[in-house]
C-alpha cells in the first residue's frame, strides 16, 4: 500500500479535519475550568518551590501538558461543540490520562470497544464523527474508517506525524525502519503501519543484540524468537538489516535514543566503511521537543537536594515513566501515582514502581523536615498536580491558602 497517496488523498477529503472548528474561546474557558490551577501558577512564579511548615515542594521546570496534548484535547472539546448531536466515537485515550479521558465520556464520547486485543470497528457506522487521538492511529484504522464514510478528526501530534514521514523516506531508499520504542504501545503501532520493513527496540540493550548480529551474524531463530511481535511480516535479519534508518517513539528517552542512533551508525561505518555510510544508514532528529524539555528539567531538579519524588501521569503513560525512571537511576525514593486518590490516609501511598503492579507502601513520608520533588508527564493537567500537591501538605498536617 502506498501509505504516503493514501494520507495525502486522506487530507483532501472533506471529511477529514485536522484543525479546530472556531470554537477556540468556548473551549479554552472549559479547560481553564477543568485543568488549569492557581497553586501551580503560585508555585512557577515562586522559583518552582513552595515552602509549608515543614514540607517543601520543589517542582520540575517544565512539566505536565505539552503543547500537542493540550490541541488534542481542545480539538476533541471542539469536536463535541461542533458535532452536539452526532455520535462521536475516539479509537483509543485521547491522551494517557484517566481524567481527561473520563471528562470525554461524561460529554457522550465513546471509545471504540477492543475485543481479544483488537479494535471493534464493527460499532462505528456511516456519517459518525471519529477522533484520532495525540498519538495518531495506524493506517490500517484510518482505512476502515475512511471506507466506512466517518467524518474523521485527526488530532495527532506534529511531532508523531514527523515520526511517519521520517518512516516513509526510510521506505523510498528500502531501508529498514529501526524504531525506538514499545512495540505494544499505540503511537509505535501507527508509526510502523507506515513502514515496509521495521524492527523496534525497546532499549540499548536490545539495539546492542542486534548491532552485534549485524558485525558477526549469529541464529536467525533466535534473533526471530526474542524480537517476535516486534517487526514487520517476513522480517529476515541476514537480508533486512543491510541499511536502516533509526526512528522513534517521541516519548522515549531522548538520551538513549541518541545512543542507539550512534550505535547503528558507528555499526554501518565499521561494517561496511565511512564511504558507504549514507548506503546503509540514515537517521534524522525526531525527537519531541516537549519529551526533551521535561527529561532536561528532571534532570535539573534531580541535581537538588530531594528527600523523594513524586511523578504523577497515567500509569500507561511512556513519558511519564520514563521520568520516573530517571528519579531511580539517581537513587531517589520515587512514586509513580495517576492521581492525587492514590495518597491514602495513614501516611500510605498506592503507586506502581517501574515495571511492576501497583502497591501499597506505608511511611512514605518521612518525619521532620522534608523536600519533595514533584514532576508530570505530558498529559498530566495542572489540576491533578495540584491535587497531589495539597494531599502531601495535609498529610503533613499543613494546610494550604492560596
Amino acid at each position: 500500500m502506498d501509505t504516503k497517496a493514501f494520507r495525502r488523498s486522506l487530507q483532501q477529503s472533506d471529511t477529514y479535519h485536522r484543525k479546530g472548528f472556531g470554537h477556540q474561546e468556548e473551549v479554552a474557558g472549559v479547560m481553564d475550568n477543568a485543568y488549569q490551577s492557581s497553586l501551580i501558577q503560585q508555585i512557577r512564579q515562586n522559583n518552582y518551590i513552595l515552602t509549608q511548615g515543614n514540607v517543601t515542594i520543589r517542582l520540575a521546570e517544565a512539566f505536565g501538558f505539552c503543547w500537542g496534548v493540550e490541541r488534542a484535547v481542545a480539538m476533541a472539546y471542539e469536536t463535541r461543540q461542533h458535532f452536539p448531536t452526532e455520535r462521536i466515537w475516539i479509537t483509543n485515550e485521547i491522551i494517557h490520562n484517566p481524567s481527561v479521558n473520563q471528562h470525554l465520556r461524561d460529554m457522550n464520547v465513546e471509545f471504540i470497544p477492543v475485543n481479544d486485543s483488537d479494535k471493534d470497528f464493527s460499532v462505528v457506522g456511516s456519517g459518525d464523527v471519529v477522533i484520532l487521538p495525540a498519538f495518531g492511529a495506524s493506517v490500517q484504522e484510518m482505512q476502515i474508517l475512511n471506507d466506512k464514510g466517518c467524518k474523521i478528526i485527526d488530532t495527532t501530534c506534529p511531532w508523531v506525524s514527523k515520526v511517519w514521514n521520517t518512516v516513509e523516506k526510510h521506505k523510498k531508499k528500502q531501508y529498514t525502519s529501526i524504531i525506538h520504542g514499545k512495540y505494544k504501545h499505540e503511537e509505535t503501532v501507527a508509526t510502523s503501519s507506515f513502514a515496509d520493513k521495521y524492527l523496534v527496540l525497546l532499549n540499548l540493550a536490545e539495539a546492542e543484540y542486534v548491532a552485534d548480529y549485524i558485525l558477526t551474524g549469529g541464529n536467525r531463530e533466535e534473533f526471530l524468537a526474542r524480537f517476535a511481535n516486534a517487526y514487520s511480516a517476513n522480517f529476515d535479519p541476514d537480508r533486512d538489516l543491510e541499511s536502516v534508518g533509526i526512528a522513534n517513539q517521541t516519548t522515549m528517552l531522548k538520551s538513549e535514543t541518541e545512543q542507539i542512533g550512534k550505535l547503528f551508525e558507528r555499526t554501518m561505518m565499521q561494517k561496511y566503511g565511512p564511504a558507504n555510510l549514507n548506503e546503509h544508514f540514515q537517521s534524522f532528529n525526531t525527537i519531541c521537543d516537549a519529551t526533551q524539555e521535561r527529561q532536561d528539567a528532571m534532570i535539573g531538579l534531580l541535581e537538588e537536594k530531594l528527600d523523594l519524588m513524586v511523578v504523577i501521569g497515567g500509569f500507561n503513560s511512556s513519558n511519564t515513566t520514563h521520568l520516573q525512571e530517571m528519579a531511580i537511576e539517581r537513587g531517589i525514593p520515587s512514586y509513580h501515582i495517576d492521581s492525587s486518590d492514590r495518597i491514602l490516609e495513614g501516611n500510605k501511598i498506592e503507586h506502581k514502581p517501574l515495571n511492576k503492579d501497583l502497591e501499597i507502601s506505608a511511611q512514605w513520608l518521612p518525619e521532620g523536615e522534608i523536600i519533595v520533588g514533584v514532576t508530570s508527564g505530558a498529559s498530566t493537567p495542572d489540576r491533578v498536580v495540584e491535587e497531589a500537591i495539597q494531599k502531601i501538605f495535609a498529610h503533613k498536617a499543613l494546610a494550604v491558602t492560596v
